[in-house]
This record gives structure tokens, sequence and C-alpha cells, in this order.
């Protein structure tokens, strides 16, 4: 950070303000002290009569590789609501959220990952603007050597492990 948001003032240091535990960037301008918090990335395992839907990505990072339909929550919107938009944006598919079937902490990005069981009613869906392509997967054909992130990897063994299960999965990664 050059510049404090709240002033303009370009005295800003890395310091743990009193009463806090975590560095923070503090602006000697003005005093505010500038929160960085874990970006929350929602998303849905879309399941239509037993098939989990997927997308090749379109996009950088990892353009080529399956992944389920996922991106980062919006301002104004629950964390349902965003994963129903990023289903919708990335596969054309709608779909009714189920339950948080996953919960993932990527701790070297500052992300967390919130993903839900989705029932497709119907099997229509498209590629979208970040999607290169959109394909329901049985099960036996889930392109495991061409996942985009580790993360999806634990999603889909869970869920494949237990997809009648009623709790929600826990995991994290470290780099």
């Amino acid at each position: 950070m050059k510049y404090c948001s709240q002033c303009g003032s370009d005295k800003i240091r890395a310091a743990i303000p009193e009463g806090d535990s975590f560095t923070r960037y503090v602006c000697d301008g003005c005093g505010a002290i500038h929160y960085q918090n874990p970006r929350i990335v929602v998303g849905t395992i879309p399941v239509f009569e037993g098939k989990i839907l997927m997308c090749q990505r379109g996009i950088e990072p990892r353009k080529g590789m399956w992944n389920l339909p996922v991106g980062f929550m919006e301002n104004g919107e629950t964390m349902p609501e965003g994963a129903q938009r990023e289903t919708r944006e990335e596969t054309g598919a709608e779909v009714e959220i189920l339950r948080i079937h996953t919960t993932y902490h990527v701790l070297h990005i500052n992300q967390v990952l919130v993903f839900y069981l989705a029932k497709m009613h119907t099997p229509t869906f498209e590629a979208g603007i970040e999607s290169q392509d959109v394909k329901l997967f049985d099960i036996h054909e889930i392109p495991w050597d061409l996942l985009a992130f580790p993360a999806h990897r634990f999603i889909l063994e869970k869920y494949l492990a237990e997809p009648d299960y009623q709790g929600v999965h826990i995991g994290e990664f470290r780099q």
C-alpha cells in the first residue's frame, strides 16, 4: 500500500496497532488502520441426475483446465445468491441451492471458499464468457488430471465419498 485510501497521505507504515495482534497498514497522516481480510469465494456442486456440471476455464489462471462453477462474492448478495450467480454466469445453468457442502481455506492467497450442493432441475447449460466449455460429468468421467485447483479435488472427493452426507466438510490448503 502506497497511499492512504482515507486521506491520500503517503505516510503509510506496517505496524501492529495498539490492542491488535496482526501487522496492519497504518496511516501516520490520519491514523487510519487498513484492515485486509480474506476474500469470500462461493461456488456450487451442480448435480443433475447424478452427474456433476463442470466448466473448462476460458480465463487464467489455469485456462483450459476444469473446475466447479465458482467466483468472488459481491457486496449486497448472500453467499447462496453469489453461488447461484456464479453458476449462472459460468454455465448458464439455473440451480437450486440445497445446503452448504464444503468450506475450504486457501491461506496463501487469503481466500475462504464456500461450496453449496445444488440441484439442476433441467440439463440446460451453455458456456459463459469465462468458460471454454461446460459439461455434465458422470462420476467416472471427472477429468481428475485436468482439475484447475486442489480445493476442487478435495470438494469433489468429499462429495463422491458421501454424496448424501448432511454435514459440512472443512479443509485448508497451506503453501
